[in-house]
């Protein structure tokens, strides 16, 4: 499945730069060093490292348990173009997830930031609207929580620690990155709200 190739070549290139940081400097997302060395690649690169194995274990856990659904479905709506599909929402969610950080940061050097993170947030929240009434589990967390509560909560949750800037996190490739996936998926599945709003009781 594409999922467990994209995870693996992740997987694969991550632990790589964990043992080489001159691979992490050639892929980090940059936008200083991109706009002054056209390096638009890093728009790419940088969801294929990762800061930690705490990183990339929760990026891949949270990849893999969405994106099956996902891919999936892409799949039954698009027999023989159903996984291009699906590879197009994951490798576009890459740069778009990060167009907003590119441009506020062009001109700070100490910018940098890596991670699938923008997007997996667009195959979540692909499986968001596919399965709206599936449980989401979180870590400390002890119930399921709807997928359709949770869409609107971590949506407002990006947009506040956007705002308190206080870590390290780029939230704002996640909110970014969700974005994409719901127009994606709007686009490509017919009828996915009227789908969506009745398995929700509406």
């Amino acid at each position: 499945m594409v999922t467990l190739i994209i995870a693996a070549i992740t997987v694969i290139t991550s632990i790589r730069a964990f043992s080489d940081p001159s691979v992490t400097s050639q892929m980090i997302f940059a936008p200083n060093y991109m706009a002054r060395n056209n390096q638009w690649y890093r728009f790419f690169s940088h969801g294929l490292i990762h800061a930690d194995w705490m990183h990339l274990i929760f990026n891949m856990i949270a990849f893999y348990s969405f994106g099956v659904l996902v891919e999936n479905v892409f799949i039954d709506f698009y027999p023989t173009a159903g996984r291009l599909i699906y590879l197009s929402l994951y490798v576009a969610a890459l740069p778009l997830s990060s167009v907003y950080d590119y441009i506020r940061h062009k001109d700070n050097p100490g910018y940098m930031a890596l991670g699938a993170s923008g997007a997996v947030s667009a195959v979540v929240f692909a499986s968001i609207l596919m399965s709206p009434s599936s449980s989401i589990y979180l870590f400390l967390i002890p119930i399921p929580i709807p997928a359709y509560i949770f869409g609107p909560l971590y949506l407002l949750f990006t947009i506040y620690m956007a705002r308190q800037s206080t870590d390290k996190i780029a939230h704002e490739a996640h909110f970014f990155g969700a974005l994409f996936g719901i127009l994606f998926t709007t686009a490509l599945i017919p009828g996915i709200w009227q789908y969506f709003f009745s398995e929700i009781g509406f």
